[in-house]
C-alpha cells in the first residue's frame, strides 16, 4: 500500500444546505474507511474550500475511488498526490525533524 494525499476542492456550485445535510453520513463513512485501514487524517480548510485527505491505496485510481465513496465527494474536484517513502526505503513516511527545526530560507 502507498500513502496518497488527496486534495479536494469544493465546486463553486456547492449547495451549502445540501452539504450540511450529509455531514453525519460523511463522518460515518470516514470512520468506516478508517476502520478498514483505507483512510488516515482528514483536514478541512473551510476558508479556502479545500479538504486534504490521507488515503492508503495500491494506486492513484484506487485512492480516488476511495475518496469518491464519501458523500461530499459529489461537490469536489479531486487531485491525488502520491507520497514518497523515506530515503532509507523503510516504508515509513518521511517526517520532519523534531521541535527546533526551521525551514531553509535563502538570504535576500
Amino acid at each position: 500500500m502507498t500513502t496518497f494525499i488527496v486534495m479536494a476542492s469544493f465546486s463553486p456550485e456547492t449547495d451549502l444546505p445540501q452539504m450540511r445535510a450529509v455531514i453525519a453520513e460523511e463522518v460515518a463513512q470516514v470512520q468506516a474507511l478508517r476502520s478498514e485501514g483505507r483512510l488516515g487524517a482528514v483536514h478541512v480548510s473551510g476558508g479556502k474550500g479545500r479538504v486534504f485527505i490521507e488515503v492508503l491505496a495500491d494506486d492513484e485510481e484506487e485512492a480516488k475511488a476511495t475518496v469518491e465513496t464519501l458523500p461530499m465527494a459529489k461537490w469536489w474536484e479531486i487531485e491525488v498526490f502520491p507520497t514518497q517513502d523515506s530515503p532509507k526505503g523503510s516504508g515509513q513516511r518521511t517526517q520532519l525533524p523534531a521541535a527546533g527545526w526551521r525551514p531553509f530560507r535563502p538570504p535576500r
